[in-house]
């Protein structure tokens, strides 16, 4: 009997940080393999834990997807797709 194949791999796009979520990750873009921006945010949190800034920072950007506002949606209810693009907006100061 063939091996059952396993579940499919998540899809792969790219994480670009502006401004201070860009200082504290130290990177201005980084690849994602993940089905929800909740769990590419869960990775990247692992990626960065050695600099705690880039977490709390997190908590106060804003993101889009693919270019679509997320604004109050859960995280979780958010998919990514393959190709794709997140970008983390801290806020901005000015006006």
């Amino acid at each position: 009997m063939p091996a059952q194949p396993g579940p499919p791999e998540p899809p792969a796009g790219t994480i670009r940080y502006w401004a201070a979520a860009k200082a504290a990750a130290g990177t201005a873009e980084e690849p994602y393999a993940a089905r929800t921006l909740a769990d590419a945010l869960v990775a990247a949190r692992r990626t960065h834990e050695t600099a705690p800034e880039f977490a709390r920072v997190l908590t106060r950007c804003s993101f889009l997807v693919n270019g679509d506002p997320v604004g109050t949606r859960d995280h979780s209810t958010v998919r990514l797709t393959e190709g794709g693009t997140v970008e983390v907006l801290p806020p901005f100061a000015g006006g």
